[in-house]
């Protein structure tokens, strides 16, 4: 698929095969640690070459893509679950709200859409080692595809990770560096390792391929649901990559003629990581002291917030912003009522559904169609459950203990 970039901030276009990050003019501007940085690129793919997918009948979010994944078996990403809760659509009287369960994705993320996408990139421009900083999923999810197509990984870390998400990356392989230091510090050392070093940087929206691959869940969805879309999609957003990427797949369905609207994406935060909300509704790119306990989009200054802002008006969708006290509810009633076992990043965004869905039924009908991205599984981080869960006591192993137990209840 033939693709320039363009500039989300200044829109100048840039027609290279080479490897870009930032737009050269803009990223000038970047001197304010305050304000959520500029000049990150979208990818535009040509029009004719979208429009040809019109008449494809085998279509596949692959057909979207600007780089050839090779191998697709060998870290075979989607197509994920699509569950229809249905105590909790009876719960909430909406028949129609369904889950998109990324959690079924190889490392146990949807960082795996970006991770694939990077690994197409490398190797169509024979690289073998990727770079990049992460506080656990998308290392993880880049050391999965580096250990599965056999690609070098280099993972700067904050040394205060969740140490679950932190053993994946070493168990596939990576080569993980401990930063003593905020996730900012680690991303500008992965950046000082590329510039001294080589190897593509995988940055989350510093390398605009991280929001094009993510957009391989709306493509999908698109493709399993019948070639139609939901009307609303909730999705849970700490730097906006991963919402970036989904309004962006529906742009492209868009553009290639194959559907006639963009859904309404929610993008959903949690009040101790608000930032781009609080763009959205202000119009102040300013950063915020995040504080969350969905570490996952737990984010001061958004790497893709400018983007996500346009976004959530492109898709005349709006921001909801949930407490943590909601988002750890979410997470438990996810588990209990729909067997769906994630993290609190993830659950933030069934509670943006669950705190909106009297507006929906209100604004919309009770059959309004509404899909609630899932990002991740509840094993990223167990120790979330630390005073919150009780083990049952044990009993003897006798009928009187099971009788005496069982009495009780």
């Amino acid at each position: 698929m033939r693709f320039h970039y363009e500039c989300n901030d200044c829109h100048k276009e840039y027609y290279t095969d080479e490897v870009m990050y930032l737009c050269p003019s803009c990223a000038k501007e970047n001197t304010d640690p305050a304000q959520m940085r500029k000049g990150n690129l979208v990818v535009v793919l040509n029009e004719e070459d979208l429009r040809a997918l019109k008449e494809k009948e085998d279509l596949a979010f692959y057909d979207f893509f600007p780089y050839e994944v090779p191998d697709h078996d060998a870290f075979p990403v989607g197509p994920t679950p699509v569950a229809s809760p249905i105590r909790l659509q009876s719960k909430y009287g909406m028949k129609n709200v369904v889950c998109k369960c990324d959690s079924a994705l190889p490392s146990g993320s949807f960082k795996d859409r970006a991770s694939q996408l990077i690994i197409g990139q490398a190797k169509s421009h024979n690289e073998e080692k990727i770079v990049l900083a992460s506080t656990g999923n998308a290392g993880a999810a880049m050391s999965c595809a580096g250990a599965a197509y056999g690609i070098d990984i280099v993972l700067f870390v904050p040394q205060t990770a969740p140490v679950n998400k932190l053993m994946q990356s070493v168990l596939y392989g990576a080569q993980v560096v401990p930063v003593k230091g905020t996730y900012d510090d680690a991303f500008a050392l992965s950046i000082a390792y590329t510039d001294n070093f080589g190897g593509i940087n995988r940055n989350t929206a510093y390398n605009p391929m991280t929001v094009e691959g993510k957009k391989s869940v709306s493509i999908e969805l698109f493709c399993q649901l019948g070639r139609t879309l939901p009307d609303i999609v909730y999705v849970s957003t700490g730097d906006g990559c991963i919402y970036g990427g989904v309004v962006k797949g529906f742009i492209d369905l868009y553009r290639a003629g194959l559907t006639d609207r963009i859904p309404k994406v929610v993008c959903v935060q949690s009040e101790k990581s608000n930032a781009i909300a609080h763009a959205w509704e202000t119009g102040e790119y300013t950063a915020v002291k995040a504080t969350t306990v969905a570490d996952s989009i737990s984010v001061s200054s958004p790497a893709n917030g400018r983007m996500a802002v346009r976004y959530i008006n492109e898709s005349d969708g709006w921001a909801t912003v949930v407490t943590d006290e909601q988002i750890l509810e979410s997470q438990m009633e996810l588990a209990k009522e729909a067997g769906l076992f994630v993290e609190p990043a993830a659950a933030c965004a069934w509670a943006g559904f669950v705190k909106d869905h009297g507006r929906l039924k209100e604004r919309f009908n009770d059959d309004v169609n509404v899909c609630v991205l899932l990002t991740g599984t509840g094993f990223k981080d167990m120790g979330v459950f630390k005073d919150r869960i009780t083990m049952p006591s044990s009993i003897e192993n006798s009928v009187d203990a099971v009788i005496e137990r069982f009495s009780q209840h």
